[in-house]
């Protein structure tokens, strides 16, 4: 499955979304993020059973408030709409998967 650009109109649909949904709040400009970019991606090929998607936080501030992003990048993870963990920084793949299998 690839990668949902997740943005004001779209996001009720993903936050009711039975599958846990790994959300990757993001900037263009930020060096990190183009770090863990390629990793989310990996991660939303190989793991159907999981919805993947990407935030940019310039385009989508409202989105970032809600979630208190206050550092890029920050993912975060969701089950039946509520948030179970979030975490800020670059994180290498296995730490990723971890967070989504709680």
């Amino acid at each position: 499955m690839s990668v949902l650009h997740v943005n004001k109109s779209n996001f009720d649909s993903v936050k009711e979304s039975s599958k846990p949904v790994l959300l990757d709040f993001y900037a263009d400009w930020c060096g990190p993020c183009r770090m863990v970019s390629p990793i989310v991606d990996e991660i939303a090929k190989e793991n159907p059973q999981y919805l993947v998607g990407k935030i940019n936080v310039d385009k989508e501030p409202e989105l970032a408030e809600a979630f208190r992003v206050f550092s890029i990048p920050t993912l975060a993870v969701m089950k039946d709409g509520k948030i179970l963990c979030q975490s800020s920084g670059a994180k290498p793949k296995p730490q990723i998967l971890a967070m989504l299998e709680g």
